[in-house]
């Protein structure tokens, strides 16, 4: 790229897993990104420290540390950062955890979006790009999942409070003519992943010489999405803004887009189901050492399967998701050796 990008995008959830990563690849672009996070203890704070002292050494980059539930804080943040685009991230996260703490995920996910999109309105933004979840596709049991799916029986909070922002950010885009896209992610995973995460317990479990937990006894499929390729789909969705249709008629088949605003739904997933005994294997074939592993009964709110069809996303920016999962498993240990030095 041999001309910078002048935009500015706010984006929160920068020293999350995926938020950094993001970042970082904007900043590569020469975008200029703001950062907010609310460095909250649901997991280690030390790592999320370190991935936000890496983007403060590119100039492109400020970050500022606070909750999304405190409005003032983030629309004084906003305002001075006058971003063209807004990609929000920052969630409270975990499909587990919220059956343990059910009120972060409302004040996280329902005030702190519903924060996010005020904002987005008073500043009247190019394009709202916010992070929904596979896990809205709950009890759904048709796969590939596709974006025009009912998403009508969440079988967790987590799930029930993204399904809201959807509904949210749908009335919002309607009201103020705010571009929104809503994408829904796919088990990701890649290196500075979260530690709550099936890999990055399997690989602490592994080299601790511990077992790990296989729920299900191992009948699951995951749609597992390499951190790089959900970025780029992001990144690639940052210039796709949703119009509203003149006509609803002339919105293609399998298009979300809908005919009442300027707002769209689609799947970040790498359009393959993978077994988790599979991904496991592969884990143990790059680690070269097989894992201890306790056969457990399925956990409360867990389903059996995920899988994206990324035939929308693929239709808006001529990209579809395709790591293997070994050279990701592969990428991902490298870091994880690295990182703890083992």
């Amino acid at each position: 790229m041999t001309d910078k990008d002048p935009r500015t995008i706010f984006v929160t959830g920068t020293a999350g897993f995926i938020g950094f990563h993001l970042a970082r690849h904007l900043l590569d672009e020469g975008f200029t990104v703001v950062g907010f996070d609310g460095m909250t203890d649901y997991y280690d704070v030390a790592l999320k420290r370190r991935r936000h002292q890496m983007l403060l050494q590119t100039p492109g980059f400020r970050a500022v540390e606070g909750r999304l539930e405190d409005s003032d804080l983030l629309k004084r943040t906003m305002t001075e950062a006058a971003p063209d685009v807004i990609v929000h991230l920052a969630a409270q996260a975990g499909v587990r955890y919220s059956l343990e703490n059910p009120r972060s995920y409302v004040e996280a996910n329902l005030v702190g979006t519903f924060n996010v999109m005020e904002c987005a309105r008073e500043l009247a933004v190019d394009h709202l790009l916010m992070a929904s979840t596979s896990s809205v596709y709950g009890a759904n049991t048709q796969m590939p999942f596709t974006e025009d799916q009912k998403t009508d029986a969440p079988l967790t909070l987590y799930a029930a409070t993204k399904k809201a922002n959807e509904h949210m950010a749908h009335s919002y885009a309607h009201l103020w003519k705010i571009p929104t896209t809503m994408f829904r992610f796919f088990t990701v995973y890649g290196p500075w992943g979260r530690p709550d995460l099936a890999l990055y317990k399997f690989a602490k479990a592994a080299f601790a010489g511990e077992a790990i937990d296989v729920y299900n006894h191992g009948r699951m499929s995951r749609d597992f999405t390499y951190i790089d390729d959900l970025v780029r789909g992001i990144r690639l969705l940052i210039d796709t803004p949703p119009v509203e249709p003149a006509d609803p008629s002339d919105i293609a088949p399998g298009d979300t887009l809908s005919p009442v605003a300027p707002y769209r739904v689609v799947n970040i997933g790498n359009g393959e189901q993978v077994q988790l005994m599979e991904f496991i294997t592969a884990l143990e074939a790059e680690l070269g050492f097989e894992i201890r592993k306790n056969m457990m009964e399925m956990q409360k709110g867990d389903v059996p399967g995920t899988w994206a069809s990324s035939d929308l996303l693929e239709s808006l920016t001529g990209y579809r998701p395709d790591t293997p999962v070994r050279a990701g498993i592969a990428k991902f240990v490298a870091w994880y050796r690295d990182y703890h030095g083992v």
